[in-house]
């Protein structure tokens, strides 16, 4: 079929709900539950925008299987314009959100195609399974599914390797291989964006042990709503306030949850990785999907760091502080961050080169920094557009106030310089929305581990990163005294 409509996204969702649990009940339909309707509405909305006349050449390409035009972040990239083209259909989706919806489909869509091509990788623990992640790519892509995924075990005892519990199924791993397929029981952290059509489990990066720990070396996937299979989600963000009250919380809530497998048949084509640990280790390496994710999310952090300094330049001209220097200095530190994430992603994609699965494949010195930097500087981002919004973020009544009986005082004391005070209130509802609100909490946790924990993340790039070039410089150097000659 077709890259699909926002229409069939839900009409999906509503007849083949997951298993969602939210705040001591279960989800009956997602599409018009009052706590999840307005992030289903945002989903769908992303998928319409694949069919905009001035959009849809960016955002879909034709299908080299059924010649129907599918999702560009679907696309192999074969040449550096062609992750060129897909940088724009990843900042269309990104600029819709503010780049606020950590996980949209393209995320997994990218890592889905690396791992599709890398089949030869998965063969090698298996024979049917570098078949069956060709097969499973060409079906996400050509029914234009989206997906969750859940990479960490629940959050026990973390001195504790998961075969170490009193319980040994607390962690997703492998109960018995049957003639249908794996048996599968536990749970696994963080699946965001449950109200997506499939989850794909794929090996954990964190596997640091030896046999003991080959039932964790998992690679599957499987439709949200197969019977035994259950997310629960944290509480949800969209408290039901108006878009006005919470512009991002009431559209973007992409509902965490930990997943959990109660006794689940995996059928044998949907497996991917059993048994190997040192291949579940590397898959995400090995394959490129971890480079080709990573080019995604510089495009999603470009879009939203674009969205916070637009916003901090609203606020500065609403209150009429564009002329102090330290104010200045504050937006001139986002504009650099700004400039420095742009920078990555041009360097990440001219020195792309092609993998040995025939892949253009994004480079990874460029994303390793900026998987490292952003988390860091996110940080100072809110915390800049704190202070120059200042006490402007706490005093932010509601929709309600300024449409109430006393709106007349509402409109007198909380007018700005260069606007209204329905003007002023819509745009710091939206700083507040970004910063301190419950919405915003969320987002500063979510960067700063976004790609993992920011420590062990620079150890992972100190031990990959080539520096032997630049020390032979400076031995050469220091071994040759005789130049220049004088």
């Amino acid at each position: 079929m077709p890259a699909r409509t926002g229409k069939q996204v839900i009409e999906r969702l509503r007849t083949q709900p997951p298993e969602l649990w939210l705040e001591g009940q279960r989800v009956e339909d997602p599409t018009s539950h009052p706590k999840t309707r307005n992030a289903v509405a945002s989903l769908a909305a992303l998928y319409d925008l694949q069919y905009q006349d001035d959009l849809v050449d960016v955002m879909t390409f034709k299908s080299p299987s059924s010649g129907h035009l599918v999702g560009r972040s679907f696309m192999v990239p074969e040449s550096k314009d062609d992750l060129r083209k897909r940088s724009q259909m990843h900042k269309v989706w990104a600029d819709a959100s503010l780049g606020h919806m950590g996980r949209s489909p393209d995320y997994m869509n990218v890592n889905v195609m690396a791992a599709g091509m890398a089949g030869a990788y998965f063969d090698e623990v298996d024979g049917r399974f570098g078949q069956n992640i060709r097969n499973y790519f060409e079906y996400v892509r050509e029914n234009d599914l989206a997906l969750t995924h859940a990479l960490t075990n629940p959050q026990i005892d973390k001195s504790k390797q998961a075969n170490e519990f009193d319980d040994p199924f607390i962690a997703l791993g492998l109960v018995e291989e049957t003639s249908e397929g794996i048996l599968v029981r536990g749970a696994r952290m963080l699946a965001t964006l449950p109200i997506s059509d499939e989850i794909l489990i794929f090996p954990s990066t964190v596997l640091q042990g030896g046999d003991e720990l080959r039932p964790y070396a998992l690679g599957f996937s499987l439709p949200n709503s197969t019977p035994g299979l259950r997310f629960q989600c944290r509480e949800p963000l969209d408290q039901g306030r108006s878009h006005v009250d919470h512009p991002l919380g009431s559209r973007f809530d992409e509902l965490d949850a930990m997943v959990i497998f109660d006794d689940v048949i995996v059928p044998w084509e949907r497996v991917f990785l059993i048994r190997d640990v040192d291949r579940a280790n590397q898959a995400y390496a090995r394959t490129g999907a971890v480079l080709h994710m990573a080019h995604q999310v510089v495009n999603l952090k470009i879009a939203k760091t674009e969205a916070i300094l637009g916003t901090l330049q609203a606020v500065i001209d609403m209150i009429g502080t564009g002329h102090y220097p330290h104010v200045q200095e504050m937006v001139a530190e986002v504009i650099i961050t700004l400039e420095i994430m742009k920078a990555l992603k041009v360097a990440s994609e001219e020195q792309a080169t092609v993998n040995e699965y025939g892949v253009m494949t994004p480079a990874r010195g460029p994303l390793d920094a900026a998987r490292n930097y952003y988390p860091a500087v996110h940080k100072r981002l809110m915390e800049i557009l704190q202070l120059c919004s200042s006490s402007g973020l706490i005093m932010v009544p509601s929709e309600a106030d300024w449409t109430g009986e006393r709106s007349g005082d509402i409109s007198k004391f909380l007018q700005g310089k260069n606007g209204s005070a329905e003007e002023r209130l819509r745009l710091f509802r939206l700083a507040w929305d970004m910063t301190i609100s419950g919405f915003g909490g969320r987002q500063s946790l979510y960067e700063r581990f976004f790609f993992g924990d920011p420590v062990r993340m620079k150890h992972a790039l100190y031990g990959v990163y080539d520096r032997s070039a630049y020390v032979d410089r400076v031995e050469r150097f220091l071994a040759d005294d005789t130049w220049p000659q004088t």
